[in-house]
C-alpha cells in the first residue's frame, strides 16, 4: 500500500508559539512511519513558514528555525494544486498532500483562519471547520451559544477594549451589576493556553487584570468565580463522537494558568475524575452535546468546573488542545484505551471521513 503524505503544522504567531512545537514533537514522533510519509511546516512567531526537513528533536527547543535547509513554503489556496508550494533557488517546486494535521494553539491556528486556507486548498485535515473553530476560540461566542443552548455555565459579561478605553467607569459599573460580587476572572476572549487571564479580588485588580488581557485581545470576558472540581473531557470524532472519561486537575497554583499547565510538574491529574460516576457520565454528555450543537470534528477538549452541590458548569471548549508531555487530552485518551500511534490514527481517520474518503 502506498503510503499517504501528511503535513504537520507547528508555530505560529500566536502566544502559544512555544506549546505548539512541544505538541508538535510529540504528535510527529508517534505518527505511524509505515504508512505515513511525514512533512513538517514550521510558522515563525514572526509569520513565516518554512519546510524543515531536520530533525525533530530540534523543534521543540526552536532550534529548527536555524537550520540551513529549511525552504521558504506554504499551503496553496486551490484544489488543483492539493499540495504545498516550495520556493527553491530555480524556481517552484509542488509537494502534493494527502492530510494536514494543524498541531496549532491560539490566534492563526485554532481560530479558523487557517481552517479556511485548507477547506480552499481541498486537502483533509484533522480537527474542527472553521466556523467551529472560530466560534470556540472566541469565549464571548462561545459563552452565548451555551446560553442559548441552554447548558450550564458561569455568569459572564464581555466588551469590547475600546468600550473600557473610553468609559472605564461604565464598563466595570456593567461588570460589577452583572457578576453582583468579587472574586471574578478575566480573560482575553480570544486567546488559549490561560494566556493573559487573571484573576480579580476587587475593582483594583479588575482594573490591572482587564490591562493584562486587553494585550492579548481587543474583545474580554469576565466571569463570575466558580468554586469547584476542574474536570476535563476529551472528544474525538465527527458525527457520533466519543467521549473520555473525565479528568480531575488540582492546579498547583491559585487556578490552572499557563505556568500550572506547561511549566509546573506539581499540578496534580486525577483520573477518572474524583467525581462520582453520575457526575462524570453527566459530563460527557454534557461535553458530547456542546461539541454537535457547535459543529466540532476531529477532536475538542471540553473543560469543566464541578461544584460540590451536584452542578456541571461548562467552561470552554479547546478545538486544538495540547500534545505535550503533561497534557491532558492525551492522558484522557490514554485511560480509555487510545495511545499513542493509536490516538494519532484515529484522528487522521476523522480527517478522511469528515471528507467522505477512506484513510
Amino acid at each position: 500500500m502506498q503510503k499517504k503524505r501528511i503535513a504537520v503544522i507547528f508555530g505560529g504567531k500566536s502566544s502559544e508559539h512555544e506549546v505548539s512545537r512541544v505538541s508538535a514533537s510529540y504528535v510527529i514522533s508517534v505518527i505511524p512511519r509505515d504508512r505515513y510519509e511525514v512533512v513538517t511546516i514550521g510558522i515563525t512567531k514572526e509569520g513565516k513558514w518554512f519546510l524543515y526537513e531536520g530533525e525533530t528533536s530540534r523543534i521543540a527547543d526552536g532550534s529548527w528555525e536555524n537550520d540551513s535547509r529549511n525552504r521558504t513554503a506554504f499551503i496553496a489556496p486551490a484544489p488543483s494544486v492539493s499540495g504545498m508550494v516550495v520556493i527553491n533557488s530555480s524556481g517552484a517546486e509542488i509537494i502534493p498532500l494527502d492530510v494536514i494535521f494543524p498541531v496549532l494553539h491560539g490566534k492563526n491556528g485554532e481560530d479558523g483562519t487557517i481552517q479556511g486556507l485548507f477547506e480552499l486548498s481541498g486537502i483533509p485535515y484533522v480537527g474542527c471547520g472553521v466556523l467551529a473553530s472560530a466560534a470556540c476560540m472566541d469565549k464571548a461566542v462561545t459563552n452565548i451559544m451555551l446560553e442559548k443552548f441552554g447548558i450550564d455555565q458561569a455568569a459572564f459579561a464581555w466588551f469590547y477594549s475600546y468600550e473600557y478605553e473610553r468609559d472605564p467607569e461604565a464598563v466595570i459599573a456593567r461588570i460589577e451589576s452583572d457578576l453582583k460580587s468579587y472574586p471574578v476572572f478575566v480573560k482575553p476572549a480570544n486567546a488559549g493556553s490561560s494566556v493573559g487571564v487573571s484573576k480579580a479580588h476587587n475593582r483594583e485588580e479588575l482594573i490591572r487584570a482587564i490591562e493584562i488581557a486587553a494585550k492579548e485581545d481587543s474583545k474580554i470576558v469576565v466571569e463570575e468565580n466558580i468554586i469547584g472540581h476542574e474536570v476535563e473531557c476529551a472528544v474525538l470524532g465527527n458525527q457520533e463522537p466519543f467521549a473520555s472519561v473525565p479528568g480531575q486537575i488540582s492546579p498547583a497554583s491559585e487556578f490552572y494558568d499557563y505556568e500550572a499547565k506547561y511549566h509546573n510538574a506539581a499540578s496534580e491529574l486525577f483520573i477518572p475524575a474524583k467525581i462520582s460516576e453520575a457526575l462524570q457520565e453527566q459530563v460527557r454528555q454534557t461535553a458530547i452535546k456542546a461539541y454537535r450543537l457547535i459543529g466540532c470534528t476531529g477532536l475538542s477538549r471540553v473543560d469543566f468546573f464541578v461544584t460540590d452541590d451536584g452542578r456541571v458548569l461548562l467552561n470552554e471548549i479547546n478545538t486544538l488542545p495540547g500534545f505535550t508531555s503533561i497534557s491532558m487530552y492525551p492522558k484522557l485518551m490514554a485511560a480509555c484505551g487510545l495511545e499513542g500511534e493509536k490516538l494519532i490514527e484515529a484522528l487522521i481517520k476523522s480527517a478522511f471521513e469528515r471528507v467522505g474518503k477512506d484513510v
